[in-house]
């Protein structure tokens, strides 16, 4: 714990106010508050958001201390609050990171990689946990901002610091290695996450290797030539030791049998050794090799290395959510159970229950591996219960019981999960969001089964973080100043529409896009602020549109008219309005030749205010079409200048769909339009997008079949020399399309694409797994990394639009969030 002053001598700023007090908590996002005792906020600034427009809300919520650039000027309004002003936040923020971590001499292992930082890192804390007080990095914070928040976890109890460096782009390594000062490195692997920003595989790994300039031993797997020969010539001074199957690697994998559960047959030192794994495919086996080898570098012995390996769990990624009985939303946080992740969740909580008014409920167990004794943890759990508002608190666990005083006479405690699971039918659970969390031992996923509502099995997933990280991807290419409207029509693509619009409103989106107005009724009775266009807006919706504040695109002087009538008789206030040109996708839209007469009447309708004048690209995507699109454009910027030389106002114009963004950057104008570029669909291969979304159902059935035997209606399917089929719960009225049926289209199963055998039906379908080790719930793939949406949308000579949006409302959908 330092003091504010203390702070401001170590990063160098200059004290505003004589405000003084201790600090233990570093803050930069007003949303995730749970509590505001101790906090630091910092006032970060990127290419398009802004903390310094949030220090006002941050001080309303409680905070007293800040860290702001040189020239913000503090409101008058704060008072007795204290500011230390800085020429960088971020570097500011990183000097402190830096100037904690130095005051502990421990070791410090420093975790990079293209893939796998984040399963290593909590893996390693498992099997270490018996014998470390570890402190480690939250969740997969290893960027410029969260290496110094997890380094600034450090305390007294830490005896061994693991943490993950992440970089996307060059020159970025240093920084986090001067925060973290490793004495031990670890390389994971080398993939082509974030390759665009560096000129060749070489140059990243380069970059990575930065990471371990000082420490005294690296960790790496010998199976890649490129990252062995690069390690060995780089740092040539330096111990190494190496995993993998190569026979030169100190911890030489030289067996492998099973296929649900592994036995490993390993060297280490000239002896052999066997493993049992809990676990089975390449991806498990791949992390848990650097694993056992840093626990026999540890010293441990074979029989405790394999009893801890029996123990990893596998490591849930993010915040599952899903629906609940009785109109409850569910939220299940098993990742991490210290009070970091807590507190994130906690935040999660609070932005979930404002839709639709829900109460808040937390479910929380007995709390390990945080580094802090009870005494401490409980009360401080506590507090962050009443500081974010839980309406209704529900601990398990003796240790939690114990503690009980400390929390309100209307909490409730139960000694275990057994005992919960026989007063949940007694609970009025209804409408609540409800976040779920417990450490492994509680299996707390029997209370999720007793909560969640039962539906189809067949289930579409949505990653919110890849959603964030593709819209992240495309503010790279803004020019500053440049905003942002994402489509969120049919239903969000098929992916949820209030969902959706709430993660890109939290990600500070400029503008949603809508087809129907009632849509847009729907986001703003969710609680959606953000301005809202409706594409298609039908007279009889213009009363609704004026009551939600909605702005209708215009598009015809009939709609303008109309619109023009309901605003002069509905309100005196002025009212935007987008206004749509036609230059060559003869849809909606005015003609070049109106564009003159549209001008004259926009003129005599005060009460209306052009907000952006917009239009669309009939082929932005495609390559063929570039001389049709270059007139588009050409068109759209002359009709652009009649209407900006005959209003006395400016207005924002914007063409750019996804594929334009890509390539017609020179067109960016005030704002573009992203769509299916947020569900990492690209024009032009962009490696950093990810896939949002992943299709999945489940083996409802194994049939043996025989030879010449015939599947499904018609009797089109066949498995000619006999086989075996897995009937599936996923037909064409989930949005399977039927052209996919009989070996067109294929679906992934354990580690390999297989074919859909015979005609697709209604509410099932069938695919061969001759030869496959496949039960009944197994999980399958229908789309997602693989195969990806895309590839699908080429079987079946169609766009990935049409897959998402034609994914039936009956599959559930669930959420994820880190």
């Amino acid at each position: 714990m330092y003091t504010f002053k203390e702070i401001a001598e170590v990063i160098g700023g200059d004290l505003v106010s004589d405000a003084d007090g201790n600090v233990d908590r570093l803050v930069f996002d007003t949303r995730l508050l749970v509590g505001t005792s101790g906090c630091l906020f910092f006032a970060l600034k990127s290419d398009h958001k802004d903390g310094h427009r949030y220090v006002s809300a941050a001080y309303e919520k409680g905070i007293r201390f800040f860290v702001v650039h040189t020239d913000f000027e503090v409101p008058l309004k704060l008072k007795n609050a204290g500011f230390i002003k800085v020429p960088d936040t971020l570097k500011a923020l990183q000097e402190l990171g830096r100037f904690h971590r130095l005051k502990f001499q421990l070791p410090v292992l420093a975790i990079t990689g293209s893939n796998g930082k984040t399963i290593v890192k909590e893996w390693l804390s498992q099997a270490l946990s018996f014998a470390e007080k570890i402190t480690r990095s939250p969740r997969s914070y290893n960027s410029q901002i969260g290496v110094p928040l997890s380094v600034w976890q450090m305390d007294a109890h830490t005896t061994l610091g693991i943490f993950e460096a992440g970089i996307s782009q060059p020159g970025e390594m240093e920084r986090l290695r001067e925060i973290i000062q490793p004495t031990l490195g670890l390389f994971t692997n080398l993939g082509s996450a974030h390759q665009q920003q560096f000129s060749s595989p070489e140059m990243k790994l380069a970059e990575k290797l930065r990471l371990f300039r000082h420490v005294d031993l690296v960790f790496y797997g010998r199976d890649d030539a490129l990252v062995h020969e690069q390690i060995t010539t780089t740092y040539p001074q330096k111990e190494f030791l190496t995993w993998g199957r190569h026979p030169e690697a100190d911890l030489n994998l030289i067996g492998e049998e099973g296929n649900g559960e592994k036995h490993l047959t390993m060297k280490w030192k000239g002896e052999l050794y066997h493993f049992d794994l809990p676990f089975g495919d390449a991806i498990s086996i791949e992390n848990v090799l650097p694993v056992i080898l840093v626990m026999f570098f540890k010293g441990f012995s074979a029989e405790v290395v394999q009893r801890q390996i029996s123990l990893l769990q596998p490591v849930a990624m993010r915040m599952e959510q899903k629906e609940g009985v009785h109109g409850t939303l569910l939220i299940n946080d098993s990742y991490n159970s210290d009070i970091t992740s807590l507190e994130t969740a906690l935040g999660f909580l609070e932005q979930q229950g404002r839709k639709n008014g829900r109460l808040r409920t937390l479910i929380l167990s007995d709390m390990f591996q945080t580094g802090l004794e009870a005494d401490a943890l409980y009360p401080h759990v506590a507090q962050l219960i009443r500081g974010k508002g839980i309406d209704r608190f529900i601990g398990v666990g003796e240790v939690l019981q114990k503690y009980a005083g400390h929390f309100r006479e209307s909490d409730l405690f139960f000694k275990t999960t057994e005992a919960l699971l026989e007063a949940l039918p007694t609970m009025n659970f209804r409408n609540d969001a409800i976040l779920i969390k417990g450490a492994r031992a509680f299996r707390f996923e029997r209370i999720v089964g007793k909560l969640e509502l039962k539906q189809h099995s067949t289930v579409l997933e949505i990653d919110l973080d890849a959603l964030a990280n593709n819209l992240n991807v495309f503010r790279r290419r803004l020019n500053p100043g440049v905003k942002t409207l994402a489509m969120v029509k049919a239903f969000g693509y098929g992916s949820g529409l209030f969902e959706i619009a709430g993660a890109l409103q939290h990600q500070k989106i400029d503008y949603l896009g809508v087809a129907f107005a009632d849509e847009g009724v729907e986001l703003r009775q969710a609680g959606i602020a953000l301005p809202i266009i409706v594409m298609n807006p039908e007279v009889k919706s213009f009363g609704q549109m004026l009551e939600y504040q909605l702005e209708p695109e215009i598009y015809s002087f009939r709609i303008l008219e109309a619109y023009h009538r309901m605003v002069q008789k509905e309100t005196n206030e002025l009212q935007p309005i987008h206004v749509k040109l036609d230059t060559g996708m003869h849809r909606l839209g005015f003609m070049d030749d109106e564009v003159t007469d549209l001008m004259d009447r926009l003129k005599a309708m005060p009460e209306l205010k052009v907000q952006s004048v917009f239009s669309h690209l009939a082929g932005s995507d495609e390559a063929q079409h570039d001389g049709f699109t270059h007139g588009q454009l050409v068109q759209f910027e002359a009709a652009c200048k009649v209407i900006r030389d005959g209003l006395d106002y400016p207005f924002m114009r914007h063409v750019l769909n996804s594929g334009g963004i890509e390539r017609f950057p020179e067109y960016q104008f005030d704002m573009v339009r992203l769509g299916i570029g947020l569900y990492g669909v690209s024009a032009v291969g962009e490696p950093d997008l990810k896939h949002v979304t992943t299709l999945k159902t489940y083996v409802s059935q194994i049939k043996q079949v025989k030879a010449g035997a015939t599947i499904g209606y018609g009797r089109r399917g066949t498995v000619q020399e006999g086989g075996q089929i897995a009937v599936l719960p996923i037909g064409y009225a989930d949005g399977l399309n039927r052209r996919l049926s009989n070996g067109v289209g294929q679906m992934w199963v354990g580690d390999r694409l297989v074919p859909i055998v015979g005609n697709i039906c209604m509410d099932m379908c069938m695919i061969d797994v001759t030869g496959l080790s496949v039960a009944e719930g197994d999980e399958v793939i229908v789309f997602g990394e693989v195969p990806s949406i895309v590839a699908l949308a080429d079987q079946l000579d169609t766009i990935p639009y049409e897959i998402l949006t034609s994914i039936s409302r009956r599959v559930k959908r669930i959420y994820f969030k880190e």
